[in-house]
């Protein structure tokens, strides 16, 4: 579970998030929609530690606040976070990459799990070196079903996707879903959305939540946009 109470968060003397409440059962998925610079990437960045941030406020797993720990911890604890622009790692396989993050799995589990997500002639390549973004956003699923995290953190996986890409994502995110992981998925479009079955939506104007719905909300935005709350 994720749980956020009146979490607020600045760079500088530039105030982001203005006091964010927010709730994520395991197994629930929660969007967080809203326009350029509302805050929606940060409370990523934030829940998962990035010192870039000066914050104040609550973020509990599973009851225990994790507010004051490193991102090593967190990491540790369960959170996982992946990246709007997944950074390559020169000199490391993805069958490398994937050891580090479950050093329980064999080659023939590691391999078998990376066929489900077509990714098994990429263990021997670099990791995110020389990919596609989509293949890159498949890689950032498949360390996510390796970890098996507490807490999903998925940062707009739908940036600079086509439509196919976008649904493919979808899809393995679908397919991947379990109930003992708490999902978020960050976006400012509703195609990905479209694809996916939504627990709850939240608008994210400004740095606070304007509006918290079902997904029935994503259609309000894509009618009326951002600028209605």
């Amino acid at each position: 579970m994720l749980k956020i109470e009146n979490l607020k968060a600045s760079i500088g003397e530039v105030e982001i998030l203005k006091g964010v409440d927010l709730e994520i059962k395991p197994g629930e998925l929660h969007a967080v929609m809203g326009p350029n610079g509302s805050g929606k990437s940060t409370l990523c960045h934030v829940v998962m530690g990035n010192k870039d941030y000066k914050s104040e406020g609550s973020i509990f797993i599973d009851e225990e606040e994790i507010s004051k720990k490193q991102q090593n911890e967190r990491s540790e604890m369960g959170v996982f976070q992946s990246f709007q622009y997944p950074v390559g790692l020169p000199g490391v396989t993805l069958l490398e990459f994937s050891k580090i993050i479950n050093p329980d799995l064999s080659d023939d589990e590691i391999t078998s799990l990376a066929e489900g997500f077509k990714l098994k002639e990429f263990l021997d390549r670099e990791v995110n070196v020389d990919l596609s973004g989509g293949e890159k956003k498949r890689c950032e699923l498949f360390q996510l079903t390796l970890k098996n995290p507490k807490v999903a953190l998925l940062d707009e996986i739908d940036s600079g996707l086509d439509i196919d890409a976008i649904k493919s994502v979808a899809e393995l995110i679908n397919e991947n879903r379990n109930n003992t992981t708490a999902y978020l998925i960050v976006t400012h479009y509703s195609r990905i959305l479209n694809y996916l079955d939504v627990d709850k939506v939240h608008i994210v104007v400004n740095g606070e939540i304007a509006k918290t719905g079902t997904k029935e909300l994503i259609e309000e935005v894509d009618s009326g946009g951002y600028t209605q709350y």
